[in-house]
């Protein structure tokens, strides 16, 4: 009986530690998942602070806080054009350009003293110089003669022309430079105000050009209202968005560019809301655009067709290949690789057949998605973007079955950047009237860009337009040459 007991004694013993091994176990392993969690954590925001131009939508200035990179050894080559560079200059003025011309002549030879005549066969040596005038700007003084009436016992003035009862002191071409100086030249006001006085001669305060730059922006309405009630029926769009401040409060910049055309629009909104207020509900055509959530969701309620960016999907490729999981990296990688086939099979289109071309490219578009949802790490990086290619994958090779659009959205991200220059230099607007301004302006900045055509001589026919009372010119008519 006393072995039994000593037995069931040890027996109880062995289990007590047992079930202390396993809580210490337990434990253990509970320390061990928190501590995976919190290295992944680690890794995936040391991996975030990496980011560049390269893996990320941020900007290529961005990169420039970051160490410079060791200096590369010095070659043989010189600074400075290099042999078989072509040499660039301007065209000459053209004869009906010269204002003036002169010519000079040796009264003898300077080696022998012997006379000269003019050598036939020879060309003439040419220097044309530009100048401005150093004299005050043209001004012209409108006088309407008081009359007196002896029946009415009233004095009467002739009405003034339009343009100069509009325009007041500065006419067309004045208030179209300030608009210039102001809108294309990122200036301040008190910048242009010096110009005016030491460069053209006109003393005016700042307050004073302000009323003017709103002229020109009451000039511009109609031909931005114009480029507005067009934009819905493009075929093709690229859209992007970005931060505007007015008063410290947050806006948003959009830009929808066509194939002519470019409109800019400010809205308290980056939600989809502003895609129903400019493109509606029913657009027909088709949107190249980053992957923003507001994108998504107009494409989803309004049944709309949508080229998501392939260089934002590339950047955010590279971004796997720098995580610290290998398995994350070899997913990057796979994927990486199947884009560049795709792009090598893009640069050989010449040398295919045509009928054969688009079915490669969709072979190879279900490559990459099959490659995109299949053995996904478990990774929280790689699974995001394996659910995106599972939701709206084919929504990024929508340039393969619809021939003239692009895969990129750069054309957008290059019209907005003028716009990102000038929120640096002006830090924004202050009212709903400088919103406006902006709006205008950098649509017919953008405009006249792709169509080749002067801002400033647009400016100074919708000013001259707007001051005689006559419809303003249009954005949409020109066609380049």
């Amino acid at each position: 009986m006393a072995t039994g007991g000593s037995d069931r004694a040890l027996i109880n013993e062995l289990l007590a530690e047992i079930r202390c091994l396993r809580a210490r176990i337990d434990e253990q392993d509970k320390l061990i998942a928190a501590q995976q969690a919190r290295i992944s954590h680690l890794e995936s925001e040391l991996a975030k602070a990496r980011k560049d131009s390269s893996t990320s939508s941020k900007p290529p200035s961005s990169d420039i806080v970051k160490p410079p990179k060791a200096p590369k050894k010095k070659g043989k080559r010189k600074k400075g054009g290099q042999p078989g560079h072509p040499k660039h200059e301007r065209e000459p003025f053209a004869p009906e350009e010269i204002d003036n011309a002169y010519e000079y002549r040796l009264g003898g030879c300077p080696k022998c003293g012997d006379r000269l005549v003019d050598a036939a066969g020879y060309e003439d040596r040419i220097v044309q110089q530009a100048e401005t005038e150093a004299r005050p700007p043209n001004v012209d003084e409108h006088r309407s003669i008081a009359r007196w009436c002896e029946t009415c016992e009233e004095i009467h003035y002739a009405p003034l022309p339009a343009e100069v009862q509009k325009g007041q002191l500065a006419g067309p071409r004045l208030t179209a430079l300030v608009a210039f100086l102001k809108g294309v030249c990122h200036a301040s006001f008190s910048t242009i105000r010096k110009y005016l006085r030491d460069v053209v001669g006109l003393t005016v305060s700042r307050g004073y050009l302000r009323k003017l730059v709103g002229k020109v922006s009451d000039a511009l309405e109609a031909a931005y209202n114009e480029v507005l009630a067009s934009v819905s029926s493009q075929s093709f769009l690229n859209v992007d968005e970005t931060g505007h401040k007015e008063n410290g409060a947050k806006y948003w910049t959009w830009c929808f560019r066509a194939d002519s055309f470019t409109l800019f629009n400010i809205s308290e909104s980056r939600g989809s809301n502003v895609l129903l207020d400019i493109l509606g509900e029913d657009f027909e055509g088709v949107i190249g655009c980053d992957y923003f959530s507001a994108y998504r969701k107009y494409m989803k309620d309004c049944h709309v067709l949508v080229q998501f960016c392939l260089a934002h999907l590339i950047r955010d490729v590279r971004f796997l290949t720098k995580m610290r999981s290998r398995k994350a990296v070899a997913y990057g990688e796979r994927l990486l690789d199947a884009i560049r086939d795709m792009f090598s099979l893009i640069h050989s289109r010449q040398a295919l057949p045509a009928s054969n071309f688009k079915a490669l490219l969709e072979e190879k578009r279900d490559e990459i998605i099959e490659i995109a949802t299949s053995d996904v790490p478990e990774h929280r990086e790689s699974q995001n973007l394996a659910k995106r290619f599972r939701e709206h994958g084919k929504a990024y090779f929508q340039f393969i079955t619809t021939p003239g659009i692009e895969p990129t959205n750069n054309l957008a991200e290059q019209a907005i950047r003028f716009v990102v220059l000038d929120r640096v230099v002006t830090q924004g607007t202050r009212s709903a009237k400088g919103r406006e301004w902006c709006e205008r302006i950098w649509t017919v900045i953008a405009t006249c860009a792709t169509q080749g055509r002067s801002v400033f001589e647009f400016l100074v026919s919708a000013t001259e337009a707007h001051f005689r009372g006559e419809p303003a010119p249009s954005l949409l008519l020109h066609v380049p040459p």
